[in-house]
């Protein structure tokens, strides 16, 4: 079996029986993650609460918004308020008349791979007083909570139990805030978030905008500063896709070439003109590739899915996941021996070079604001290099790997020690 490059996670701390370390109270054996539906931001939640080692005592609590209609031009508001709003429009005009359907309560279980335990979730939807509630009542008997939140929607609710209940719980936000970074125990975001605060970020957006989307300040001692996104790709989740995809992917020709395709964004726009970049400069490294392997996520549009399939699917050399379960997301990531990943995807991009192995970037000159900036300094570690059609893939290059899951989690223990407080 190859073996997978990547920095061994941190090992736990052995200490003494509870009763000689501060009792139950000082020990925190639990968590709550607050999500928004999406699957970026919650698989950072899972991954940091993973490598805390409460992944078999996590809960998952959704905040929800009402869809459809008008709620579409809604987004932007503030949950709280897009919520009230609904409501007041619903009781004047009717639902039917504006044609707003709320979001069913029943939520989708989250992908069992992640090992998650719903525990105390009761309550689907995200009450900050109810989980404030939950924190107080079971202090005593199981000790202090950990709430880690990611997504803008989340951020109202996470600071809204720290409010309420800041002797029982140690909150932690990923993704920046912009503003009041005390309400948190701990915020862990990209350095790229910070590229607002720069010139060139200040040259990029106009004065009455600056406040609704940039930091209003520097780091300070609540923030954990990352490369990239948290994830899930840890080294042990990586060692168990690599025994459970072996017989599929072991035998395949080397070197293994997996491409991952995202979608656009509103940052790095591209369409039909990126996915024939792309098979243009497949086609002139396939010579020097064992096998390729191309996945498309939820976010690629039919036009790009449907123009590579075209292009590629009948090569010999090439293996187009069709979207069926099971993923073989992580086991690609086990065993490719080489990356080319699109721009959009700062998630995809975080776990390649989390891998140590070769990852090549298509479409980063489509990409403005702050995702030029992260590329740009994946570019300048050695982390990442452009992809154009040029490259040799059976040609093995290595850096220092990402590590931010784990250092990450690192801070997180560190502040809860100075806390007085410490994870089982």
């Amino acid at each position: 079996m190859r073996p997978i490059r990547l920095p061994e996670p941190p090992t736990g701390t052995s200490g003494m029986p509870d009763i000689f370390e501060g009792g139950v109270y000082s020990v925190v054996r639990r968590a709550v993650i607050i999500g928004n539906g999406s699957a970026g931001a919650e698989n950072q939640c899972v991954g940091l609460v993973r490598a805390l080692g409460l992944s078999d005592k996590q809960s998952l609590f959704r905040v929800t918004r009402p869809s459809g209609g008008v709620n579409e031009w809604l987004h932007w508001l503030p949950v709280s308020l897009h919520k009230t709003l609904y409501h007041l429009l619903r009781r004047i005009c009717g639902e039917s008349r504006i044609t707003m359907t709320a979001r069913s309560n029943k939520l989708a279980p989250f992908p069992s791979e992640n090992g998650f335990n719903l525990g105390l979730s009761s309550v689907l939807e995200a009450d900050a007083k109810h989980i404030a509630k939950l924190a107080r009542e079971t202090f005593e008997k199981e000790g202090p909570l950990l709430v880690v939140a990611s997504g803008r929607d989340t951020i109202s609710i996470a600071s809204s139990i720290k409010r309420l209940a800041s002797e029982n719980v140690f909150v932690v936000q990923i993704q920046h805030p912009r503003t009041r970074l005390d309400r948190f125990d701990l915020v862990i975001t990209p350095r790229h978030d910070y590229y607002p605060l720069t010139p060139q970020g200040q040259e990029q957006i106009p004065k009455f905008l600056r406040g609704w989307i940039t930091p209003l300040e520097p780091p300070d001692e609540h923030v954990v500063v990352t490369t990239g996104a948290l994830h899930t790709a840890d080294f042990a989740a990586l060692r168990n896709a690599a025994s459970t995809w072996h017989d599929e992917l072991s035998p395949l020709p080397k070197p293994v070439l997996v491409v991952n395709i995202g979608g656009p964004t509103k940052h790095c726009r591209y369409g039909a003109d990126l996915a024939k970049q792309l098979i243009y400069s497949l086609e002139n490294v396939l010579e020097g590739c064992g096998s390729v392997r191309i996945s498309f996520s939820r976010r690629t549009p039919p036009k790009v899915s449907k123009i590579i399939m075209n292009g590629l699917g009948s090569h010999s050399k090439v293996y187009i996941w069709d979207g069926e379960e099971p993923n073989p997301h992580m086991g690609h990531l086990a065993w490719a021996d080489a990356f080319v990943i699109t721009a959009d995807s700062v998630s995809m991009l975080s776990e390649a070079c989390s891998t140590g192995k070769p990852v090549y970037v298509i479409g980063a000159e489509r990409c403005k604001w702050k995702f030029s900036e992260f590329h740009k300094y994946l570019k300048e570690r050695g982390v990442a290099r452009p992809f154009t059609g040029k490259e040799n893939i059976s040609e093995s290059w290595s850096y220092p790997p990402l590590s931010d899951t784990a250092e990450a989690a690192r801070q997180v223990r560190e502040a809860i020690a100075r806390r007085g407080w410490r994870l089982k």
